[in-house]
């Protein structure tokens, strides 16, 4: 029993000890984007508290990434023209976006408000070098006005992307 105890940890000394993981991914990770279809949308512009809660949403995708340990987050540059545009709309150039400032792959989120109390998240990871989708998600209709947002994009991020 002895010999193969000795035996069993020589084995376990000489096999480094991060051998079998792979090195996290670099991922981009683009401004969480509001597309407002609510019956407000040309009445009511999108306020400070829209504005902070996309940010949250964004840090929250972010940090769960970062905490996964699969994912290390690359800061990204978004050009104008597609920033003005909005990259929902750009047929996926978020993925050579990302392959511009060094990352592997690309994480696009979209807030989707239905009405001021009720919205649905969707978010999309793709490779930077092909743009084809590596994973995505979405919640089915969620109630709670834009402070849940960041809670929603929790929830996608756990149950549908970092599963």
């Amino acid at each position: 029993m002895r010999p193969l105890l000795l035996m069993t940890l020589g084995l376990m000394m000489c096999t480094p000890a991060g051998a079998q993981q792979n090195p996290p991914a670099s991922i981009a990770v683009f401004p969480i984007e509001l597309e407002d279809r609510s019956a407000g949308a040309g009445i009511i512009a999108p306020d400070e508290h829209d504005t902070r809660y996309l940010s949250e949403s964004e840090q929250m995708a972010k940090d769960m990434l970062t905490g996964s340990g699969r994912y290390t987050v690359v800061g990204v540059t978004v050009p104008a023209e597609a920033e003005a545009k909005a990259l929902r709309y750009c047929g996926g150039c978020e993925a050579a976006i990302a392959r511009q400032n060094g990352a592997s792959l690309a994480l696009l989120g979209v807030v989707t408000r239905v009405n001021r109390t009720e919205h649905a998240v969707f978010i999309r990871i793709l490779d930077a070098k092909s743009g084809k989708t590596v994973a995505e998600g979405f919640t089915d209709l969620r109630m709670g006005a834009n402070y849940a947002w960041p809670r929603s994009v929790k929830w996608v991020m756990t149950n549908k992307i970092l599963r």
